[in-house]
Formats: C-alpha cells, sequence, structure tokens
C-alpha cells in the first residue's frame, strides 16, 4: 500500500526501509498502521523544538503548534508549510484524512477538524512516525 501515485523525493524498497527503521516505525511509516495510544513519549514532550520525519528527517511540526489533544498521541494544529500531505482514508468502515510526509510519502497520522484555534484542525500524529530535534540553545 502506498501513500499516493505521487513520486516522492526519497525513495526506498521495503528491505531498504526496514534496515533503517525499528520494526515499529516500518509498520507504521510504511505500511500505514497505528500506534496504541499513551505509547510515545512525544505525546506529553513540550520542549521548544521541531518533529521531524523518523523515516527521511524532513522536519513537520514546531513545537508552537503543539497542543494536548488528550487523545494520546501527539498533536498539532498546523504542519510547517508544504511538510505534508493527505489523501483520503476509507479503511475501518469510515472515511478519514491521512496525513503523510511529503518528502517520503510516510504515514503519519490523520488530521480531524476538532481542533483548537487558530486553524480549528488537530492533527493526530502516530509518535513512532516522528522524531523531536530540540531547539538549539542561543549563544
Amino acid at each position: 500500500m502506498t501513500a499516493s501515485k505521487k513520486e516522492f523525493e526519497v525513495q526506498k524498497t521495503d528491505r531498504e526501509w526496514q534496515e533503517t527503521l525499528t520494526p515499529e516505525q516500518f509498520r507504521v511509516l510504511r505500511k500505514h498502521g497505528t500506534e496504541r495510544a499513551g505509547t510515545s513519549p512525544l505525546d506529553k514532550n513540550y520542549d521548544k523544538g521541531t518533529f521531524v520525519c523518523a523515516g527521511c528527517g524532513q522536519p513537520l511540526f514546531t513545537s508552537d503548534t503543539k497542543f494536548n489533544s488528550g487523545t494520546g498521541w501527539p498533536s498539532f494544529y498546523a504542519p510547517i508549510e508544504d511538510a505534508v500531505e493527505t489523501t483520503v482514508d476509507r479503511s475501518l468502515f469510515m472515511t478519514r484524512t491521512e496525513v503523510h510526509c511529503s518528502r517520503c510519502g510516510g504515514h503519519l497520522g490523520h488530521v480531524f477538524n476538532d481542533g483548537p484555534k487558530p486553524t480549528g484542525q488537530r492533527y493526530c500524529m502516530n509518535g513512532v512516525s516522528l522524531e523531536f530535534e530540540p531547539k538549539q540553545a542561543e549563544s
């Protein structure tokens, strides 16, 4: 299963992805899985910095847009411009909007229209799809 028909900048075979990702990262990012709610330490991480794609390192979200949704998954009200793309996900007998990395196509999670202002959106992301890069202290 692929995120879309688009050619992504970062292209790897399943074997190549498996060599660089943990089994759980591979299941979520490449096979559209979902981690269990409440299992990611990134859900409660409110340090200043940037959340990047665990597959390719592309910056996706800043800590400025992170909020506590109470869902058990890291949530943001807006991505970094052009960092993510969406597709329609009709699995699990419902229609949702899937979010994936615009650089490698990795599955990140879903976006819902029940988030806070200013966007009203909740980008509900799998923590295993993300890595956190803390903001460097200014000297």
